[in-house]
């Protein structure tokens, strides 16, 4: 029976090798072909956003230049995406209207615009209810060193409440997106 044990053992490792590896060769594949079928298209130089629109069912970010569209950006959000944010620590990302009110150019994820959550009623409410409403929503890149991760990020929504896009991504909205712009966020 010891025999046995051994040789099953055995042959178990070289099944987990074997689905490893070919495990990686998908993912590699599919790396490519997300590379290929969807690259990123720049913007035109110096042009600037005067609205964004964050919408969470579609897991979409559009730029919009006096209602035309710039262009959409496909992100993650929060851990707990249905619904609007009530309260610190709930991984929800907010819904209704906001500015982009600061920038952090040294964030711990890849630069980040402030979104003005939370607004006079957000506080009311978590005010109401006996909770913090939570703050510090931004729009950003990946964690500082995951960069690589690239489009891999929107397999999952990993964020504490706030919206990620690529590092690339996130230097092009950064440069587009001043200060004051409108962020309307939609469930």
């Amino acid at each position: 029976m010891v025999r046995r044990r051994r040789k099953d053992s055995g042959l178990r490792s070289v099944r987990t090798v074997f689905f490893s590896l070919c495990a990686l060769a998908l993912l590699g594949v599919l790396g490519v072909l997300t590379l290929r079928f969807w690259p990123h298209q720049p913007l035109p130089e110096g042009v600037k956003a005067d609205k964004v629109l964050i919408d969470k069912s579609k897991r979409k970010l559009t730029l919009f230049k006096k209602d035309k569209v710039l262009k959409t950006y496909h992100v993650s959000l929060g851990g707990g995406p249905l619904g609007h944010k009530v309260q610190e620590g709930d991984e929800r990302t907010p819904e209704g209207r906001y500015k982009i009110d600061w920038r952090n150019p040294k964030s711990c994820c890849h630069l980040s615009l402030h979104i003005s959550y939370p607004n006079a009623a957000d506080k009311a409410h978590a005010r109401k209810l006996g909770v913090s409403p939570g703050g510090n929503i931004m729009i950003h890149g990946l964690v500082n060193g995951q960069g690589w991760l690239g489009r891999w990020h929107l397999f999952w929504d990993w964020t504490d409440g706030c919206i990620a896009v690529t590092n690339e991504e996130m230097r092009e909205i950064w440069n587009v997106v001043p200060n004051g712009t409108t962020v309307d966020i939609k469930p």
